[in-house]
């Protein structure tokens, strides 16, 4: 069963001058189109129909074949019909013949396959590329617009609608004239963009131009989900490349989170991270996970792919091309090293948050420990200063994460204390206004610290581990007092503490501390440096 693959190339036809000629994203069109081509067949195999001379010699050097009529032109949609004789000419030689068009250059030699595999499959004469338009359809000549909507509803009977896209046609030879061949649509995405007009042009060359983005992050209770977060905050920023996610083997938090935010995603499964993140075929790929192993890295640079690590102190760190650790300072890092609070990232919501003022009296209280808190140490600080809080009417606002297992338990000592100050907010999205209005916080040792000196609200803070309580940034010098590990605090020491932060002369001396930092053009600081990994992708 001998196929052939027919490429129309009709300069006449032409929606800007020497398309068919002229580079797109690096490559002319009619050789991105011969170039799909020869990967399913022989370059014998391949017809191009043209009138052009140059699209010939263009041809003989690639060595496909080519019918050349200097005079012929395209003048239907049914270009079937108007090849006809010649492909009928091609029935003693194929069975099958696949037209390509030049015109779609996002097709790939996959979709030709996949469309091939289902054209023989169901056993059909022609297959036809479409795609879906949800919306409704007007009947320009109704004098009415209840008339309108009518023919409408009548013609198509709902509102979703198909439409041909010129990009692949498929045709069992044997089938040609006949009027009652049996015909299926092939359903195609994003790659269906036919050239048109300079729009399509520009809008089929950036989209040939993306690199793709692997993202590889893990998040699960005993790490928090900081890593998830950061790295979806980043991901928005990048709209010129393909992004994907990889999730470590243990991170279904972390994937679950991710999937809702429409990205697609992949769990490793039994084999090595480095074996995932590499069957991604990635151009540029971002670690933000605890310490990257070496030989994962390795790996990695072997394949020649460019690395960006979040928060890697590790061995691995030295072989990544960028390493960003905005929690750790380092007065003398590596030259691949970029560190300290200049280069923490703060979320957009933030941005246009009200940072709050310096008020005489506490008045709102903000308890959160990130998006697992596994140790619930959300529940052994609320005991702890619930009385306190209760006593000089001061409200308590408690916020935890997706990941947070000790839900029902909380809400039950919530019950019991009926404090009608204590409002409680579970998986939030929107923290900058659980934030705002908080004259005094505690948190865990994570980026919260830099949103809650963003927001100027002096803080109690615990680290969860010993890993944590390495970041520099939460101490008195930024406006917070460093309790240090969760595992070594008595409630003595906390309420001690706290007695101490609702003092005012000592939250004002911190709050001034907070109201010179500035963290607003920090994210396009990184985002800018990825970028520059990703140009360097494009001249290796």
């Amino acid at each position: 069963m001998r196929r052939c693959v027919v490429i129309p190339a009709v300069k006449k036809n032409a929606v800007i001058p020497d398309q068919l000629v002229k580079k797109l994203a690096g490559v002319p069109l009619i050789n991105r189109a011969i170039d799909t081509a020869k990967a399913c067949v022989r370059g014998e195999d391949i017809y191009v129909f043209t009138d052009s001379e140059e699209i010939g010699l263009i041809c003989e050097r690639a060595g496909v074949r080519h019918v050349r009529n200097p005079a012929f032109r395209f003048k239907s949609y049914d270009i079937v019909s108007e090849m006809g004789e010649f492909l009928a000419g091609l029935t003693g030689t194929y069975e099958d013949c696949v037209i390509l068009r030049a015109s779609c250059p996002l097709l790939t030699w996959v979709d030709i396959e996949d469309a091939w595999s289902a054209f023989k499959r169901k056993k059909t004469d022609c297959l036809i590329t479409v795609r879906k338009i949800k919306q409704r359809l007007w009947r320009s000549g109704a004098e009415t617009l209840d008339e309108a909507v009518a023919q409408a509803a009548v013609a198509a009977g709902q509102d979703e609608y198909v439409a041909e896209t010129r990009a692949l046609i498929i045709i069992r030879l044997a089938a040609l004239g006949d009027r009652e061949a049996k015909i299926m649509p092939w359903f195609l995405g994003e790659r269906s963009i036919e050239i048109l007009d300079y729009q399509d042009w520009w809008i089929c060359e950036r989209l040939l131009e993306r690199r793709r983005v692997v993202f590889v992050v893990a998040g699960y209770p005993a790490i928090g989900m900081g890593h998830v977060y950061r790295a979806l905050m980043l991901a928005h920023e990048i709209s010129a490349h393909k992004i994907e996610f990889v999730c470590t083997r243990s991170s279904e938090l972390g994937a679950a989170e991710i999937a809702a935010r429409d990205y697609r995603v992949i769990r490793q499964g039994d084999e090595n991270l480095a074996a995932t993140v590499l069957g991604r075929r990635p151009d540029l790929v971002v670690n933000d996970f605890l310490n990257a192993p070496v030989n994962y890295m390795r790996a990695l640079k072997e394949a020649n792919v460019r690395t960006i690590n979040f928060e890697d102190d590790g061995e691995g760190a030295r072989l990544a091309d960028l390493v960003i650790n905005a929690l750790y300072e380092d007065p003398d890092p590596p030259a691949n090293v970029r560190c300290g609070p200049s280069y923490f990232c703060l979320r957009d919501e933030f941005l246009y948050a009200t940072r709050n003022p310096l008020r005489p009296d506490v008045r709102v209280v903000l308890i959160t420990f990130g998006g697992t808190d596994q140790r619930n140490f959300t529940l052994k600080v609320l005991n702890v200063i619930e009385p306190i809080c209760r006593a000089f009417g001061i409200a308590i606002r408690i916020v935890t994460g997706p990941g947070y297992a000790h839900k029902e338990r909380l809400e039950k000592r919530l019950a019991e204390l009926e404090n009608p100050l204590i409002t409680f907010a579970w998986a939030t999205n929107i923290m900058s206004r659980m934030m705002e209005g908080a004259d005094l916080a505690l948190s865990s040792a994570g980026r919260t610290v830099y949103e809650l000196a963003h927001m100027r609200s002096p803080g109690i803070v615990f680290a969860t581990h010993e890993r944590e309580a390495r970041h520099g940034f939460a101490r008195a010098r930024n406006g917070f007092a460093f309790a240090g590990l969760m595992d070594r605090v008595d409630d003595r020491k906390i309420r001690n503490i706290f007695l101490a932060m609702l003092k005012q002369k000592r939250r004002a001396r911190y709050w001034e501390r907070q109201d010179r930092l500035s963290f607003a053009g920090n994210k396009q600081r990184v985002v800018g440096l990825m970028e520059d990994q990703l140009e360097k992708t494009r001249t290796e």
